[in-house]
């Protein structure tokens, strides 16, 4: 199974579809805080821009939504049902990926079968309530080189503030890619700042 190196997070399905005009193909839809009705449209509407664009969506933190409207995968984080319960549900064809803080998250979610791990948070981010630890970058060089010694090698996604210009030092951790929301969706330009994600990651980890 092929893990894009550039995942973007996308609340709207107005926000995707900036984000696909720009290269982006692989789309979690994070929804907080919704009734059920809500969180089931925008997720429709969100799948529609995805088929369009032949882009990947997972639903963050709603593995029932995600079998009920058929989405190509899902994102648990800590407190949400665990990946090896996802599973069971889903099936061995959905994606599925886990968030990570620690080595110790990484190794458990690698056992439990997770298809990538979201890793972070690599600086402060207002996205995110009830932040963990920041890694930084020598936390992520850190984590990564104890992935390589014990054989890890489920993709690693790094996330959490991330912007442009912290790509390519990032990558050279042995991260497979990056995950962004705000550094595409809260600039002037989401679709042209997407097409300067893509090119960055493309030149390193092809996507």
């Amino acid at each position: 199974m092929h893990i894009n190196a550039l995942h973007y997070i996308a609340s709207t399905p107005e926000a995707a579809e900036l984000a696909c005009q720009g290269g982006v193909r692989w789309v979690q839809l994070r929804v907080k805080n919704q009734p059920d009705a809500i969180w089931k449209q925008l997720a429709l509407d969100t799948q529609a821009v995805c088929r369009r664009y032949g882009a990947t969506l997972l639903i963050n933190d709603n593995p029932r939504l995600a079998q009920e409207i058929g989405a190509d995968g899902v994102h648990v984080g800590a407190n949400d049902m665990p990946p090896a319960e996802a599973r069971e549900m889903l099936g061995p064809n959905f994606v599925i990926g886990g968030t990570a803080n620690t080595f110790a998250d990484v190794q458990r979610l690698a056992a439990a079968g997770v298809d990538y791990v979201g890793l972070g948070p690599f600086r402060f981010t207002s996205t995110k309530e009830n932040l963990s630890p920041i890694l930084g970058l020598a936390g992520y060089a850190e984590i990564m080189r104890q992935c390589r010694a014990v054989g890890i090698t489920v993709p690693v996604i790094g996330i959490g503030g991330i912007t442009l210009g912290d790509v390519e030092s990032l990558l050279a951790t042995g991260l497979h890619g990056v995950a962004v929301s705000g550094a595409i969706g809260n600039v002037a330009d989401p679709t042209g700042e997407a097409q300067l994600f893509v090119k960055e990651l493309s030149t390193v980890n092809p996507i």
